[in-house]
């Protein structure tokens, strides 16, 4: 368990250097730092990820029902961060510095390794619920968290919520949330992303959970030779 931890690991930073790398070269192109905020969106996608590392590491936290669900709230609040820097291909057009192929390079690079560092996270939750209660309940907990995360790049990107603002602007926050599950025909576009990407990470951990059946089988397979 830890040996394959460690493989991720090394994977993710290795792909998170390259990201980096991507970024530094375009700032020496271009003098321009905007982009660099792809590493500040990254790093908050790395907090989920750490706290499901160390949740599934570490049978104590698990076993215990306050530490765990303590961590699993505050991972719920964090884990959107991950999936959002998809959205920020709404940058690609800024500016002419560089190619737009190369800035679609950039962001992209960035979010595939956000997806690696949700999905990677997403199935060790549900592994540790399906542990701990059920398969059921796991897919359940897994889907209902999905589409919560559909809703909070809705905050994020349209609305300019981060998950800090739970702290600083919580009332703020949570009127805006309540006006739209109150009032949903009046925030049609709230529903539609939140229930688009809903059913894009949905189906998109679906094919994960296939092929990393796969690969568990071929390595079998192949131990047995």
């Amino acid at each position: 368990m830890k040996t394959q931890r460690n493989k991720l690991l090394v994977t993710s930073t290795i792909f998170t250097f390259y990201c980096m790398l991507l970024v530094i070269f375009r700032v020496q192109m271009t003098n321009s730092y905007f982009y660099l905020f792809l590493i500040w969106n990254l790093f908050l996608a790395y907090i989920p990820f750490g706290i499901s590392t160390l949740l599934s590491q570490n049978k104590r936290l698990q076993n215990s029902n306050y530490k765990f669900w303590s961590l699993f709230i505050i991972w719920l609040l964090f884990l959107p961060n991950a999936p959002y820097i998809i959205t920020d291909l709404f940058h690609l057009n800024r500016g002419k510095a560089m190619p737009v192929w190369y800035d679609l390079l950039v962001i992209s690079s960035f979010a595939i390794n956000g997806f690696f560092l949700f999905f990677i996270s997403i199935n060790d939750i549900h592994l540790i619920i399906k542990e701990k209660f059920s398969n059921s309940k796991a897919w359940i907990v897994s889907v209902s968290t999905f589409f919560l995360c559909g809703f909070g790049i809705y905050l994020g990107r349209f609305l300019r919520w981060n998950s800090w603002d739970i702290i600083q602007k919580p009332f703020q926050l949570v009127n805006d949330i309540v006006e739209r599950v109150l009032y949903p025909m009046q925030h049609l576009k709230t529903w539609g992303v939140t229930i688009g990407f809903g059913l894009f990470f949905t189906l998109s951990f679906l094919v994960f959970k296939v092929l990393t059946f796969q690969v568990k089988e071929s390595y079998k397979i192949d131990n047995d030779k």
